[in-house]
Order: structure tokens, then C-alpha cells, then sequence
């Protein structure tokens, strides 16, 4: 019941629909109501019509009255005949009930309607005296009059019965297509990139909901401003930073020419591995300002294999140093629809990533599978691999794995994931070594390129 309550109190559409079908469900009953009283009284005077029209017919026609011995008629009702006979002959009377005619009506009625009890019966009782002088009684009994005029009443609450829970399930399912345009609009929203901060169109919208989707704009072209102020924060800082960078490392490499004593060499060295950290920190911060531009690279067929062959030719060093085997799997080559070096920079860094984390003596594999409009690019390791627990954590810029001596800044898969949300493609993330669970392979599906 309290959660029903919570529903009720935060859901307007809920609170719609409750409302709309408590005013149709009163409506309905106040108008069932008038419309049972109206039927009764007009059934009742129609009735009462009835006995009227009987009597000015006698009249008309001139009729004389002669009682029945008992005979039966047939198709003579009993219950819901009309009872035809002189006032006068009332004293005639032999029975105390409607079985016999004439009954004992009383002489001193006064002409018109009235309800009287005769022999513990009710009739009504039309009272009329002829242009003859005689006085003629027109009853019925009470208790037929009134049943036919409830089945009557009846009858015409028929309609409401049936139109109530048509207009209960009409005004639903109104309520659900006023509000489609909100769940639209909430499905829309959700399906967009985090990256994606262009307005929202609110021509196709209510004008009750317009009000609410301006200032959504608004705070979304507040939100575009900051995230682009501060991608233009980070470019500009690791420009500025790449010079002197570069000045220094080029200072340590004419330092590191120069004779110097033992201990002074063996301090040069870390502060060499340093610096080349830092101008990797810097290149990497500049691809990440890069990929997260919100402008889309133009994209042509580009060519997988010599994509690879790039990468292979800068990192082969660092993987010779690790004694890394490292190369392509199958020979047969595709093209994808993608910016080149958006792919260039993806890839990279998916293999940059698998050589450090690889342990020496250890493997890194760059496969394709192909399937009818897509490819899937494949970089495989023999490294330790990523638990599903870390698997979405990875992706957060300067996020590194606990328990790893490798150095490194925490930015190439965020780099990589950056591309890949830009270009559509998609990353999926698992061990290379199911059985074991080791190993890291990261799958990137991409658009064929059309031939």
C-alpha cells in the first residue's frame, strides 16, 4: 500500500488517470441515477397514459359492461390486466380478491388517479364519469405497474454500464499517448553519447513540456561550453608543456654524451625514464583533447593490415626489449570505414597497452574476423587480463590496475574509448584465455567498407 501511495504521489500520470476515472465513475453514477428516476416516472406515466386512454376509449365507443362467469380468455393475464367496471357495481362485489370482477371499490372515490388497497392488493385507480353519468373504474395492479416500470428503469442504465468501462479504457489509453512524447523524449536522451550536447528539438513537443526542454538545452549548451572549455584547458597546457619537454630531454641527451662520473649517470638514467614519461603523458593528453573533439574526422575505406603494419614498425622496439612476440594473425585483409588515424591512434594504443602489461617472453596477437557489414578488429595478450569488476573502470582517463609495476599515465584506453564512441564502433573487453582467465583481448567492431 505505501508503495502504491509512493507510485500515486510522484507518477502525474498515474495521478491523471485516478483522477479522470473517479470524475467518470461520479458522473457516470449521478447521471445513472437521474437517468433510473426519469425512466421509473416516465414508465409510471405512461402507465398512467394507459389507463386514461382506456377510459376515454369506452367512452368513445359508447361500451356496456357485462362481467365474466369464470370463463377464461385466452392470453388473459391475471397479474397485468386492466380492470374495467361501474363504480356503482362495486356493492356487487362477491370476492375479496382481483380473481372475480367487479370489485369492492369504494363509492365515494373522486374522479382522477389515486392508489388504494383493495383485498391487501394495491392498484391504481383512474376515477371517470362519462358524458352518460356513469361513473366507470380503470385500475391496475400496483405492484405489476411498478416491476414493469423498474425493468424498464433498468433497461436504460444499460448504456452507462456498457459506455463506463469503455471511457475508463479510453481516457487510459489517452493519458498514455499524452505522455508518449515525455517517454520519447526520456528514451532519447538516454540513447545519447555523453559526447553529444547538440539541443534537443522541442517543435514535436507539447507546449506544456517545451518550457522544461528549453532549459534542458540551455543547461546543455552550459554543459558543451564548460567540457569544451576544458578540453581546450588541456590541449593548450600540454602544448605549452611540450617544448620545454622537448628541451629537456634533448639536454639529458647531451648530458648523457658527456663524460661523468658513475653515481652522476646512474641519477641521469631515472631522470631520462622520467622525462620520456612526461613527453608520453603530453602526447597522450593531446590525443585524448583530440578524440574528444566533438567535430567528426572525415572517414574513408581505410586499409586493416596497413594500419597494423604502422603500428607494428613504431612499437616493434619496445617489444623486442620485453622479447614480445608479436604480429598479425591470418593474411587476408579488409577495409573499415573510419578516419585513418583515428584507427591508427585506436589501434596503437591497444597494442602499446598489451606490450606493457604482457610480462617478458609473452605473446600479443592483432587477429580480424569478419563478418556481412562488419569487421572485428582483435588485440590479443598473454598478460595477466582484466577482471570483469574493472573492466568498465578501465576506460576512466588516469585509471591504472592495482598490483601492476607498469608505469604509465592511465590514458590510453580512455583514449581508445574516446575514438570509439566519436566513430560508432564498439569495444568489448575479455580474457584471451577463457579456461584460465588471463589474458586481455579487446574487440573493436567496426563498419565494413563498402566495395
Amino acid at each position: 500500500m505505501d508503495g502504491f501511495k509512493k507510485h500515486l504521489s510522484e507518477s502525474i500520470q498515474v495521478r491523471l488517470s485516478i483522477t479522470l476515472s473517479l470524475a467518470i465513475l461520479i458522473v457516470a453514477a449521478l447521471a445513472g441515477v437521474f437517468a433510473f428516476v426519469s425512466a421509473l416516472n416516465e414508465a409510471h406515466e405512461m402507465q398512467d397514459e394507459t389507463l386514461r386512454q382506456v377510459a376515454v376509449l369506452f367512452e368513445r365507443q359508447q361500451m356496456t359492461l357485462r362481467y365474466p362467469a369464470g370463463e377464461q380468455i385466452v392470453g388473459d393475464d391475471e397479474e397485468s390486466r386492466v380492470i374495467v367496471q361501474y363504480l356503482t357495481d362495486s356493492s356487487k362485489a362477491t370476492g375479496s380478491d382481483d380473481a372475480t370482477i367487479p370489485l369492492p371499490f369504494p363509492t365515494t372515490l373522486a374522479d382522477g388517479l389515486s392508489t388504494i388497497n383493495i383485498a391487501g392488493e394495491n392498484f391504481r385507480v383512474l376515477i371517470r364519469t362519462t358524458l352518460r353519468g356513469e361513473r366507470i373504474v380503470i385500475a391496475q395492479e400496483a405492484d405489476v405497474r411498478d416491476k414493469e416500470a423498474r425493468e424498464s428503469a433498468w433497461r436504460s442504465l444499460l448504456p452507462f454500464l456498457i459506455l463506463f468501462p469503455v471511457l475508463l479504457l479510453v481516457v487510459g489509453d489517452l493519458v498514455r499517448k499524452l505522455f508518449r512524447p515525455i517517454a520519447t523524449l526520456s528514451d532519447e536522451i538516454d540513447q545519447r553519447d555523453k559526447q553529444v550536447m547538440h539541443p534537443i528539438d522541442e517543435t514535436h513537443l507539447p507546449t506544456e513540456i517545451r518550457p522544461f526542454v528549453v532549459a534542458i538545452n540551455r543547461l546543455l549548451a552550459r554543459v558543451a561550453q564548460s567540457m569544451d572549455t576544458q578540453r581546450r584547458f588541456i590541449a593548450d597546457a600540454a602544448h605549452e608543456l611540450r617544448s620545454p619537454m622537448t628541451a629537456l630531454s634533448l639536454q639529458a641527451e647531451r648530458l648523457s654524451a658527456t663524460e661523468m662520473p658513475a653515481p652522476a649517470y646512474e641519477r641521469l638514467l631515472p631522470l631520462s625514464r622520467g622525462i620520456e614519461r612526461s613527453r608520453k603523458l603530453i602526447d597522450q593528453l593531446l590525443a585524448l583533447a583530440a578524440a574528444q573533439s566533438s567535430p567528426d574526422q572525415s572517414q574513408a575505406s581505410v586499409s586493416v593490415h596497413e594500419v597494423y603494419r604502422q603500428v607494428l614498425e613504431d612499437l616493434l622496439p619496445l617489444a623486442e626489449r620485453k622479447r614480445i612476440d608479436i604480429g598479425v594473425e591470418g593474411i587476408e585483409d579488409v577495409q573499415v570505414n573510419i578516419n585513418e588515424m583515428d584507427l591508427l591512434i585506436l589501434v596503437k594504443n591497444l597494442v602499446d597497452n598489451a606490450i606493457r602489461y604482457t610480462p617478458v617472453d609473452g605473446r600479443v596477437d592483432l587477429t580480424i574476423e569478419l563478418a556481412p557489414e562488419t569487421v572485428i578488429l582483435q588485440v590479443k595478450d598473454s598478460g595477466p587480463g582484466i577482471s570483469a569488476e574493472e573492466q568498465i573502470l578501465v576506460f576512466n582517463p588516469f585509471y591504472r590496475s592495482l598490483g601492476t609495476d607498469e608505469t604509465g599515465s592511465g590514458l590510453g584506453l580512455s583514449i581508445v574509448k574516446a575514438i570509439a564512441d566519436r566513430t560508432g564502433a564498439h569495444i568489448r573487453l575479455s580474457f584471451s584465455d577463457e579456461l584460465n582467465q588471463s589474458g586481455l583481448c579487446v574487440s573493436v567492431c567496426l563498419k565494413r567498407a563498402k566495395p
